[in-house]
């Protein structure tokens, strides 16, 4: 855990925890989106002067890819998980599965951080929608790079497209993160993850 220091007022020092900062930030972005996050609300949350968040983290877009980092390691990690299942099937139900757990956690914001950034930026935060759809792309590649495993091997039908397979999985979590940030609760996600899960093409 990374210990910080910055003055806060002049001639006094003020220490921080950096790890908790980073932590509150992102729940504040996750909360809010970028655009919808102000100074304000980010250096309150991180119990922390302007100067201090600047100078530890650099700006507001420095500091949300940051958040971002953070959000990847610890909240989305689930999404390397799926792509090891054996089956085609068995990567879908750990995406849906996880995503489940991720937006109904009690603990967690609602909805899904790249989700509510991606589509409440305006043009003045264009970069940060595009940092944004880039890693969902990165993520979409590696699922169709398993899905086109997957029809090779024979394990989904050989009349089933891998990238529409994949863009339809990244649309039913997408459609959760949204219903998830509407107040949806677990077990009408549940019902959604179990639906998909019984249109699945093959075993």
């Amino acid at each position: 855990m990374e210990i910080d220091s910055h003055p806060a007022t002049k001639g006094r020092p003020r220490e921080f925890c950096v790890d908790a900062a980073l932590a509150a930030a992102l729940r504040v972005f996750w909360s809010k989106g970028y655009e919808g996050a102000s100074m304000a609300d980010l250096t309150e949350a991180m119990g922390i002067t302007k100067p201090s968040l600047y100078a530890a983290f650099g700006n507001k877009e420095a500091l949300f890819n940051k958040a971002l980092d953070l959000y990847e390691r610890e909240k989305t990690d689930y999404m390397g998980a799926a792509l090891d299942a054996p089956t085609a099937r068995g990567v879908a139900e750990r995406l849906m599965h996880g995503a489940l757990d991720m937006y109904s956690c009690p603990e967690n914001p609602n909805g899904c951080l790249g989700v509510i950034t991606s589509v409440a930026c305006g043009a003045e935060a264009e970069c940060i929608r595009e940092a944004v759809l880039a890693r969902g792309a990165t993520a979409k590649r590696a699922l169709l790079a398993r899905f086109a495993r997957a029809k090779d091997e024979g394990d989904i039908p050989a009349d089933v497209d891998p990238e529409g397979l994949a863009a339809l999985l990244t649309a039913v979590n997408q459609g959760m993160a949204v219903q998830a940030g509407a107040g949806a609760t677990r077990a009408e996600l549940e019902r959604l993850v179990d639906t998909s899960l019984k249109l699945w093409p093959g075993r």
